[in-house]
């Protein structure tokens, strides 16, 4: 990571809560999450600092962080990214200013209400240092929510992790875990997984689940498909396995239909549907193979990722916590 330096050296009495929120697009729900998130927390009583991490926004939303930094600065901290980065490397850059020893993730569009954070605090005071969470009554269109049970079904089966709903970021993190994360230098990292390798006690909370306040999601179909292959590339080879134990009954299969239209045609005479048959398969395996390819396509792109070694984020400012009589800090 390149990062600007700090304003100064004051040190400051790292809090118990961190709560991390990457912003993308966000202008329209920002005042409205500015109102719930601060109360919320006042409410719980416990030490807490908040590190919104702009992802290259086009609109208002920096404006709207510096004003709200300016506003709360002894609890308010903002990362300016210069470039968009994506939803997990923006959570990642707010990993590595966070200084709680409890780590909390939620979006910043307010599906995920503040109020539920009091929830995954209970969970982690209980000893686990790992919290997911499941959506109860998602307020996602029907092809979505369906879309997501059939990748959590199909991730059920490809990994070790174990999660009921890994499209939720509302989640919270020991620091342990959350200081792992960032030293793994991981280029497409999944978030929510990556945090369940590392994790020795994981425990998963029902929240409620809201409609976008206002705007519209930056997930478009494209998207959600890219994460969902660095999901599945990203902590198992079992898709390449099946597509080789694939690729040998699929040849099983051919040579089988082979030695049967053979045997035919030396019993019964020359046919013409054979043909009509052969082109069939051809294109099948022809499917196959692209398809192959595009699977080892996968890995091989994230390999290349990986070993250019460039930053996985560049910091363009940072707005720190700071008394607002303390003139170095200006």
């Amino acid at each position: 990571m390149i990062y600007c330096p700090r304003f100064s050296a004051h040190v400051v009495t790292p809090p118990e809560i961190s709560i991390v929120i990457p912003v993308y697009d966000e202008e329209a729900v920002l005042p409205a999450l500015f109102e719930r998130l601060y109360r919320a927390l006042d409410a719980l009583g416990r030490a807490y600092e908040i590190v919104f991490v702009d992802d290259g926004s086009r609109d208002r939303s920096p404006l709207l962080l510096r004003e709200q930094h300016a506003r709360r600065r002894d609890v308010t901290r903002v990362v300016l990214l210069n470039r968009n980065y994506g939803q997990h490397m923006a959570i990642m850059a707010g990993f590595e200013q966070a200084r709680g020893s409890k780590v909390v993730t939620l979006d910043a569009d307010l599906q995920n209400p503040p109020e539920q954070i009091g929830v995954l605090l209970a969970a982690m005071d209980a000893g686990h240092d790992y919290v997911g969470s499941v959506r109860r009554g998602r307020q996602d269109r029907f092809l979505r929510r369906n879309a997501s049970r059939l990748v959590n079904a199909l991730r059920e089966r490809t990994t070790r992790i174990r999660m009921n709903d890994h499209g939720s970021m509302m989640r919270a993190y020991a620091s342990h875990i959350v200081r792992s994360m960032t030293r793994s230098r991981e280029t497409t990292a999944f978030i929510p997984a990556l945090a369940y390798t590392y994790a020795v006690n994981p425990v998963e909370v029902e929240i409620a689940h809201a409609a976008r306040a206002a705007g519209r999601s930056k997930y478009s179909w494209l998207t959600l498909a890219r994460l969902n292959f660095d999901l599945m590339t990203g902590f198992s080879i079992v898709p390449l396995r099946l597509f080789s134990l694939g690729g040998c009954l699929v040849a099983l299969a051919s040579a089988l239909l082979f030695i049967y239209h053979l045997a035919r045609g030396l019993m019964h005479g020359p046919q013409v549907d054979p043909v009509f048959g052969l082109f069939t398969v051809v294109f099948f395996l022809i499917g196959v193979v692209l398809f192959g390819l595009g699977l080892l396509g996968e890995y091989v792109g994230r390999i290349y990722l990986q070993v250019r070694d460039h930053p996985r984020f560049v910091v363009a400012a940072m707005l720190d916590t700071a008394p607002a009589a303390d003139p170095e800090r200006r």
